[in-house]
């Protein structure tokens, strides 16, 4: 009977030995992945980071130098258009499901944000253009946000929800009780003890947008030049990069790997920030 135990024991320990191994393996192989793109990515691009790479716009096709400024700044302003459309929609729709997501309307909008948040981003595009740059604006700057944002929309309304879940439901009712009414409790106790997670989602939403090529080539539509005017064509950094990569030339080659280095840089300054902020907070908060 003993022997019998200590094979059985022998046993488990073995499986738990080779499984924490293949999670070992797994684990490796991912970051390896990711620090072999980056690696690439890095070593191609940073040649062409330089002063006119930020300052300059791009030259006429064929010709080496200029830069990538006004993608650059045309994707913050989309980013930053977009990001005030999507936030207060995403996370009001998030509020919704969970504060009431007894109700037949709060599945059937649980529905909607699922089946959104599937659609490739080239249908989004093709919607914005068919409703926005065909009836109302042309291709504009404008109309590239508004596909963003329904991009970013459904990735910050699932994500939410999910966070919004995981406050307590002891927490809410001990506020009900109080005589606080809902809106007061979702606002002042539910959203401030889920703020570092809200605020993690909408950048994961911003991140996904930045790399959006395909909705931008049917609504912003591209512009070699500064445009701060959201009625018109706006250059962004995806379709520079875009560009840049289809042409024959080395040094816009080049180019569009300096811009995607940018654009992951961008990202990670941004997703670097929020966390750093939302830390203190928590560390102040406490």
């Amino acid at each position: 009977m003993r022997d019998a135990e200590l094979a059985r024991l022998k046993s488990r320990k073995l499986s738990a030995a080779f499984f924490y191994g293949l999670i070992i393996i797994a684990t490796v192989l991912s970051v390896s992945i990711l620090f072999i793109i980056i690696s690439h990515i890095f070593v191609n691009g940073f040649t062409a980071l330089n002063w006119d790479f930020f300052t300059q716009i791009p030259k006429p096709y064929g010709e080496e130098g200029g830069g990538i400024a006004p993608a650059i700044m045309g994707t913050l302003i989309m980013l930053l258009v977009a990001a005030l459309i999507a936030i207060p929609i995403g996370v009001a729709t998030a509020i919704f499901i969970v504060e009431y997501g007894a109700t037949k309307l709060a599945a059937a909008v649980r529905f909607a944000v699922e089946l959104l948040a599937e659609l490739p981003s080239i249908v989004v595009g093709i919607f914005i253009w068919a409703l926005v740059v065909r009836n109302l604006t042309g291709y504009s700057g404008l109309a590239g946000s508004l596909a963003l944002a329904v991009i970013m929309i459904p990735i910050i309304a699932r994500s939410v929800e999910e966070i919004l879940k995981l406050v307590p439901d002891s927490l809410r009712e001990a506020a009900l009780a109080l005589g606080t009414p809902r809106w007061k409790v979702v606002l002042f106790i539910v959203i401030p003890t889920v703020l570092p997670g809200l605020l993690t989602s909408i950048m994961l939403s911003v991140a996904r947008a930045a790399g959006e090529t395909a909705p931008l080539l049917l609504t912003s539509l591209g512009n070699s030049f500064f445009n701060f005017d959201l009625r018109r064509p706006m250059a962004a950094m995806p379709l520079q990069i875009y560009s840049y990569a289809i042409s024959p030339y080395d040094d816009w080659h080049t180019k569009a790997w300096g811009a995607t280095l940018l654009l992951i840089a961008l990202v990670g300054i941004m997703s670097g920030g929020v966390k750093y902020f939302t830390r203190r907070w928590n560390h102040e908060s406490h």
